[in-house]
């Protein structure tokens, strides 16, 4: 480390305009009147065990905090305990693949795409084998500082063939992506929302059912069309009832798969009304959602108006996580704000 880099390191932070007051580093990512669901990962990988005798969990001394204690617990002689080793994680589940199980690998996200990745590369993807990545804290849903959020994990794993990508808003898409990544034939790649996770999409829409592939509406708008995934749907969600006071039609289109893109959903809404057209995503603004609808608006001729809200290129603070969003712009009343001034 350089005098220089040191001096950075350590010098004074300059304190946001505007602070949320919160003791919680890692905070509720549920809005106000929003019900939650404990553990929906870890139930829904029981129930899928149940009918499966392929599936396996494996983790890289996390289970307790990516929920695979719940199939442990319920399932110990199907769990396996792999030490704060990601790559042997990664390679053990590429073996157990090629002797046709069916293996769920959890850790932290910034593990898998960071530590991890050439193991994932060399082993999973170029093999095509079914090993099902799920990771917690993605994005910037940890105050832990740059260390834990994974904000650029989208863009190092879009880039890699065969794999699918995934990023739920709730705990509805959490408990619907298991059985659709079982009988999904590849490798997956999906990020996750633990503990008490909100339950948001079917409050908008009550027949909302995940679907691999495949992009949804889930409110209709007429001034504004947002095309969101992850927790970011929900935030947009909120933000459409608030900008609905101000008469500010949103429209919001949620994408759960990153890869495969729903195109054909997208270019059909991008295109419809003459829409401002917003991506919205807990991620970088490099290589994620954003990034991957701007390429399809170009290359298909929409000429759609186009603007982003994401995480900036940087590598982000460390703080109550309520004050992160606001200050890295993924609160409601900031997205919300954003929006208006587009318009």
């Amino acid at each position: 480390m350089t005098l220089a880099s040191m001096a950075r390191k350590y010098e004074a932070r300059k304190a946001p305009e505007r602070k949320v007051a919160t003791s919680a580093m890692i905070a509720s990512l549920a809005a106000e009147g929003y019900d939650t669901v404990a553990a929906p990962f870890g139930h829904a990988l029981v129930e899928a065990a149940k009918t499966d005798d392929r599936i396996v969990g494996l983790s890289a001394d996390l289970s307790k905090y990516t929920d695979l204690h719940v199939f442990a617990d319920a399932m110990p002689e199907r769990f396996y305990q792999m030490g704060m080793a990601e790559q042997l994680l990664m390679s053990v589940a590429a073996g157990m693949a090629r002797e046709r199980f069916l293996p769920f690998a959890t850790t932290y996200a910034v593990f898998a795409a960071r530590r991890a990745y050439d193991f994932i590369a060399m082993a999973i993807a170029e093999e095509n084998l079914p090993v099902k990545i799920v990771c917690a804290l993605p994005g910037l849903t940890t105050g832990y500082g740059p260390s834990h959020q994974a904000t650029e994990d989208l863009a190092i794993f879009r880039g890699l063939p065969n794999m699918t990508l995934i990023d739920p808003c709730d705990a509805v898409d959490v408990a619907g992506m298991v059985p659709a990544m079982v009988a999904h034939e590849g490798p997956v790649y999906a990020r996750l929302l633990r503990g008490k996770v909100p339950s948001v999409l079917t409050r908008h829409r009550p027949d909302y059912r995940f679907e691999l592939g495949r992009a949804q509406v889930i409110r209709e708008g007429g001034d504004v069309l947002v095309i969101s995934s992850g927790i970011m749907t929900m935030r947009a969600l909120d933000a459409a009832e608030k900008l609905a006071g101000d008469r500010i039609d949103v429209a919001v289109l949620h994408v759960p798969t990153i890869k495969p893109l729903d195109v054909e959903t997208i270019l059909a809404e991008s295109q419809a009304g003459g829409r401002l057209v917003v991506t919205a995503e807990n991620h970088t603004v490099n290589g994620g959602l954003g990034e991957a609808v701007a390429r399809e608006l170009l290359t298909a001729g929409v000429a759609s108006r186009f603007r982003m809200i994401a995480l900036p290129d940087e590598f982000l603070e460390a703080g109550a996580l309520p004050t992160l969003h606001e200050m890295y712009g993924l609160s409601v009343d900031r997205v919300a704000a954003q929006i208006k001034s587009w318009l």
